[in-house]
């Protein structure tokens, strides 16, 4: 059995300014990650820094379809798959899937816990890209290595 982890929110805004806000690491780093090397583009690998960890984690086998989708590696045995739609009203579904871990009691554990980060990314990116508020900003301060 292969597990999967999965985040689902509505962002009032365009799909082409969603697809922005997460392929442009001018925005991504106002709402998930401190730092990246580049724009997520197909074929480019990229390396992101989080905030709370002074690990950076290699972003690889990049794939983008403006304005619909994006899917990367950055777990070696998961691929992360973000899946845009566009409704009438203009603002944008937006939907992750991570999967490819086994079935086993610590990967379980891994799935739920991905699921609540990926639910919290889109909130993070629905308050910056409707608000400009940053909501991750300090929330994750109390992991850093002492």
């Amino acid at each position: 059995m292969i597990l999967e982890s999965k985040a689902i929110l509505q962002i009032q805004k365009p799909i082409e300014e969603v697809f922005e806000g997460i392929v442009n690491p001018e925005k991504i780093t106002k709402y998930f990650i401190a730092e990246s090397s580049g724009r997520l583009q197909t074929g480019k690998d990229v390396t992101w820094k989080f905030p709370e960890f002074d690990t950076k984690f290699p972003i690889t086998e990049v794939k983008t379809e403006n304005p619909s989708f994006i899917s990367f590696v950055w777990d070696p045995e998961t691929i992360v798959k973000i899946t845009l739609q566009k409704l009438p009203d203009n603002s944008t579904i937006v939907r992750v899937n991570e999967k490819g871990k086994q079935f086993n009691e610590d990967n379980l554990k891994w799935a739920l816990e991905n699921s609540g980060g990926w639910a919290n990314f889109l909130a993070c990116m629905k308050a910056y890209l409707e608000y400009d508020i940053q909501l991750r900003k300090g929330a994750f301060d109390f992991m850093r290595k002492k």
